[in-house]
Order: structure tokens, then sequence, then C-alpha cells
């Protein structure tokens, strides 16, 4: 028999209750929780000494096993005669404990009569929407609990605290006559997960204590573990309630069902109050017949992120299907915050890790890592422009190695430039420097590039820290490199934090690359190789750089004026959208003959090379250009053996026309 009601109207008549007291007779009906799961909470907010009311009592056990433990002053009220009927007969042995018919609309106790009101369920059974009809008996409810309660005294409210209800309780006891704290009971939760109930939603005590006037208002949060949250406004509290909320939704809906496919779910966790996600989580499962272990976490640490094993959803594939667990949770540490070790990243995600298991689960949750600790970020610089928006730069540990890193924060699992650091001594101190021989694995796939040309002029549209910039002046010692970047905030960031040096061999021009292309083209201007190494600001389409204008025909038409006959046009291309992928290269075949793409497996960076020139593009000339850049590199004392890896540099290679 169908014992829930089939709209949520019904929740708040009379006549249901009636109905549905009778059709369970004396077994207990608990909607969020039973005295073990609320107990915690409860000792916090009720004392023994407190004279407690429960409105809309019903034929929940929690009064009796309050009283049972010690809390005798107990009065409950209900809507239905029925209920109070049984409840009487039921807790006979209970004597002091009473149980009154009476609306808790229209109670008839005195002013300021009880410490506590109780309510477990009813508000949410009152308030099913928040029409004119409901409001106004929902005003009439809250104007009977601050009237019948004493000053210090607590409405202590079980709820799911929709947000309509939230909103409400916010109306009436969010000022300064009162104290609101919002804590949430995952106990409730958990015990409702176990039992098999379908949607385990989250659960809250809200505790609102009366006062006379307080010099400022308090609003609290609690959404796991012991520690208070203070807040400033009721819209963080609701935001923060409605992160929890929504959370659970997806939780609940990964307990019961596998991600087809290559899905993955994030979530992102946040400190109360907090607009910075503390932890970014990917969920991603396999098949069952592919799996050896069930569920896993796997901490990410600091400065790692970015990687591609970490960084992307094919990565986290990988990474999934050679531990080959069924469910993996990838935790990535987001940056502003502080860490303190590997164990209390572990305590801190245990409960949204818990909730992410996959169904029939069960047994310790083993936690996963590349080492004992959480890494190491440090900030060096923060800053924002008009073109850039906000930018950090920060170092980060990375196998024994510390790397200098520029990222924009509208794109954090992106660097944009990265130099390794270098300990020197000078006058025999030791001092950290930007070791200019360490550059990127696509950066050295470009610089190959330039190696294919005689030229002794480059242009490199798009600074960043300038990495590329120095490695390509100082590797190529007769080179002239110009470079362009809209952004005049990157030219004082490379100066300032990547040793970036301004000199006749290395200009730099603050200038949209569009009409630097046109302008260069216009004067004649010619160069042995144009650089593409800029990133897009629109994050509407799948191309992370170049900016889709930059492909366009009248922009590669520039591009072809401004090469000489051998010229090199060399693109860092970041494209996750296929079809637009497809696009790009054949937009790319009609302006120019050769085209080669080199892909690393683990990089989500291709770069292209495109000429027009009469030499066709061959394995062997690659291969001499790359032997010729890193003898050049060692020649210089950049490198110790190598800049680029041949053999992986000429397996990514795809001759394309």
């Amino acid at each position: 028999m169908n014992l829930l009601p089939k709209s949520h109207k019904e929740f708040s008549e009379k006549d249901y209750w009636n109905k549905f007291f009778k059709k369970r007779g004396n077994k207990a009906f608990e909607w969020y929780g039973e005295y073990l799961e609320l107990c915690t909470h409860l000792h916090k907010y009720i004392k023994k000494s407190d004279i407690i009311l429960i409105p809309g009592c019903g034929n929940s056990s929690l009064s009796a096993d309050l009283y049972d433990i010690g809390y005798p002053n107990i009065t409950n009220i209900d809507v239905s005669e029925v209920v109070i009927r049984q409840m009487k007969v039921t807790n006979a042995d209970r004597t002091s404990m009473r149980f009154l018919y009476m609306d808790a609309l229209n109670m008839t106790f005195e002013n300021e009569e009880f410490n506590v009101v109780l309510d477990k369920g009813t508000l949410d059974a009152l308030m099913p929407d928040d029409s004119e009809e409901t409001n106004e008996r929902i005003n009439k409810y809250f104007n009977e609990i601050k009237r019948v309660l004493k000053i210090s005294g607590r409405f202590v409210c079980i709820t799911l605290l929709q947000s309509h209800i939230l909103s409400k309780l916010l109306e009436f006891f969010c000022d300064k006559t009162w104290m609101f704290r919002v804590v949430r009971c995952h106990e409730a939760e958990e015990k409702n997960a176990e039992n098999g109930a379908g949607m385990t939603l989250p659960v809250f005590v809200v505790v609102a204590t009366k006062f006379k006037e307080m010099p400022k208002l308090i609003l609290e949060v609690c959404m796991a573990g012991d520690k208070m949250q203070r807040l400033e406004t009721a819209d963080q509290l609701k935001a923060c309630v409605k992160l929890a909320q929504d959370a659970a939704f997806i939780t609940n809906g990964l307990a019961k069902t596998s991600l087809e496919g290559d899905d993955e779910v994030t979530l992102d966790l946040m400190l109360p109050g907090d607009d910075n996600p503390r932890y970014t989580l990917y969920i991603v499962d396999q098949k069952k017949s592919q799996a050896i272990n069930k569920y896993a976490v796997f901490i990410v640490p600091q400065g790692r992120e970015s990687e591609w094993l970490f960084g992307t959803p094919a990565g986290r594939r990988q990474l999934q299907e050679s531990a080959r667990f069924g469910r993996l949770v990838v935790a990535v540490l987001r940056r502003g915050h502080v860490f303190e070790s590997l164990d209390a990243v572990k305590e801190e995600l245990a409960h949204s890790a818990k909730m992410l298991v996959p169904n029939g689960f069960t047994g310790q949750m083993p936690f996963l890592s590349l080492g004992s600790d959480v890494g190491r970020r440090v900030k060096v610089h923060e800053g924002s422009s008009k073109v850039s928006g906000d930018y950090v730069v920060e170092d980060v540990d990375v196998e024994g190695a510390t790397y200098r890193r520029l990222v924009f924060l509208d794109n954090q699992f992106l660097v944009q430039s990265e130099a390794k650091l270098k300990t020197v001594k000078r006058k025999n101190k030791s001092k950290q420097v930007v070791d200019f021989g360490h550059i990127t694995v696509y950066h050295a796939f470009m610089s190959v590039g330039v190696q294919l040309t005689n030229n002794q002029k480059v242009a490199v549209l798009g600074l960043g820290g300038g990495s590329l910039c120095m490695f390509l002046k100082k590797c190529f010692g007769d080179l002239k490199v110009t470079a362009v970047d809209l952004d005049p905030a990157m030219l004082e960031v490379a100066k300032n934090h990547f040793e970036c040096e301004v000199d006749e061999k290395l200009e730099v021009q603050i200038k949209d690359g569009l009409d630097f292309l046109r302008d260069e083209a216009e004067s004649g201007n010619q160069y042995g190789a144009v650089l593409f190494d800029m990133d897009s600001k629109d994050r509407t389409v799948g191309l992370s750089c170049p900016p889709r204008q930059f492909l366009s025909d009248e922009v590669l038409q520039h591009v072809n004026r401004v090469l000489n006959n051998d010229g090199q046009f060399i693109l860092n291309l970041v494209c996750r959208d296929t079809q637009l992928h497809e696009t790009i290269m054949t937009t790319l075949k009609k302006h120019f003959k050769h085209l080669v793409a080199v892909k690393l497996y683990e990089d989500v960076n291709e770069v292209v090379f495109a000429t027009n020139g009469n030499r066709q593009y061959s394995m062997d000339s690659f291969e001499e250009a790359a032997r010729t850049l890193n003898a050049s590199a060692r020649e210089r004392n950049l490198v110790k053996i190598k800049c680029v890896d041949l053999k992986d540099f000429l397996q990514s290679i795809t001759i394309v026309s």
C-alpha cells in the first residue's frame, strides 16, 4: 500500500494526516532520521532542564527517546486527534510528558512558556509551496513560535530546507534579535541511504536563538565536521545550502548508476561563504568487466593539476583504466587555499568521497596519490589586466624541481607560461634563476620549425612569460625575435618574474596581432617564421589556442605575405572540437601547399607546420632540424643533452600534405 502523499500539497492537510496515521497504526514514521541520528545535534541545543514543545509530533518516537534519557518537560501537540489518542496510549508510562490536540498555528499556551520549540518536519509539512495561502499559514506558525519562546530560547527545526522554506525562515529569524544557524545532519542522510531510501536528500538542523537585541547580525553554517562558519549575508547562507542540495542530487544519481562511455561528472567543493572552490572532483566510471577494484579517490598534489594525466578527460580516463577501478574520483586541490597535509586533505574529503561510492561498495575507502604530501604552490605575484583578467604567477614543485608558472584565473587548469628554476651561486650566495634551456615539449617542437628556416627574423604572436622568445634568442645566435602581445601587463610579468630581456635581439610590440600582421604585410616586411602562441579568451568554442579570428582567410593571407619564400608558419593549436579541428585543417590547406601536424598523445597541444616553400616536408628534414637544434642548445650551455626528444618527435609527426 502506498502511504506517501500523492502531491506536496497534501502534506499540509489535516485529513491527509488522519488517514495516514490510521493506515500506519502505532508504527513510528521517521521522516528525517531517528533519535540516534539526531542526538548529537539535539544535545548541543537542548538542555535536560529545558521546557520543550514539539509541534506536529505525529507518531514519532523522538519525544519518548528524549524523555527516556532524562528530558522530563516535553509537551507534544498535533492537529490529528487520531495520533494524539495513539500517542497517549503508547506513552502512558511517561507520566510527565503531555500530548495535546492543538493547532500549532493557534496555540493556547502562555507567552514565553518554552525554552525550546523542536520541529521535526512540521514546517516542511505546513509549507509545501510559497503560495499566498501557505505564506499566511506560516506567518501564523512562526509568530506563535516567537510568542511562546522565552528569551534565549531556541527554535530547533529539522528540515530538508527547500529554497522557499529557507527564504521564509530567514524572513522571520534573520535579524539582530535572533542568532541563526544551519547545520547539516549527515548522520540522518547516511541512515536513509543504508535503509535503501530512494533519493537521500540533505537533512538540516536550523537553530534560531531568541535575544532581546544584538550589536550585529549573526549567521552561521556547518556543512561538514564540527567547525562553524560565520557568514555575512543571507544570500551567502542560501548559496551554501543550495550547493549542498545540488551536490546531493548528483551523488544520489551516481550511487544508483554508472556513467556511460567517456562521460565524467565534475563537482566543486567550497567552504561556506567562499566563492573560490577548495577542491574539484572528477568522477570517472568504466565497465565492470574491466575493473578489478570497485572504488578509489586519487588526490592530485598541488602543481600537478594541469598535467595531461590529471587535467584532461582523456588523461583521467587513462589513469582510471591503468589503475583498473570501476569508479575513480580524481580530486584536484585548487589554488588560493592552504592544505596542511595529505592526511588533512583525506579527512576533509572523506564525507564527499563517501557520498560518491558506487552501488554495492563496502569496506574501507582507498585514497591514492603520487606521494606522501600535497605538493607545494607558492604565490609569487598576482595581478589583473583589462585584457587577460586576473592572473597569478606561482612557483610549484614537481618531482623535485621548481617551476614558475603564469596562469590566467579564468582558465585555471591551463598553464600559459612555464619556466624551470635552477639554483646558482653568486658571490657565495645561492639564488634561484630561470633555466632558459628548459622549455615545454610543444615549445621545443615549435623551435624545430624555426630551425628549418635560415632567415634571421621571426615573429612570435603571444609573449606570455617570454619563455619561448628567450629560448629562441639564446639558442639562435643571429636571430632577431619580434614578440607581439595585446596585453601590456604581460610584458611586465615577463620582465619582472620570468627574466625576459628586451633588447636589440628581442623586441616586444604591445599591439593587436591582427593589426601587426596587416601592417607588416602592407609594409612589405618579411620573416623567416611566424609563430602563433596565444590563447583564446572565448570559452564558448572548443578552441583554446589561438583565437578563432587568427585562422580566418584574411589573416592567413597576411601571414603568407609576411613570410619569405621558404618561410614557416608555426601554429600552437589546442582544439578539442573534432569538427572544428577538421575545418581548421581544411582552411590551412587552402593557404599552404605543405602541412605537417605534430601531436604528442599525452599533451593537449598540437604543433602545425605550414609553408608554401619549394622544399616539401620530409622526415629526414625534421630529423636534421631537431638534431641541429639540440646541438645548438648544447653548444650554448642551454641543455646538457637535448631539448627535443628525437624519438618522440619523429613518432608524433603526421605529414598532412
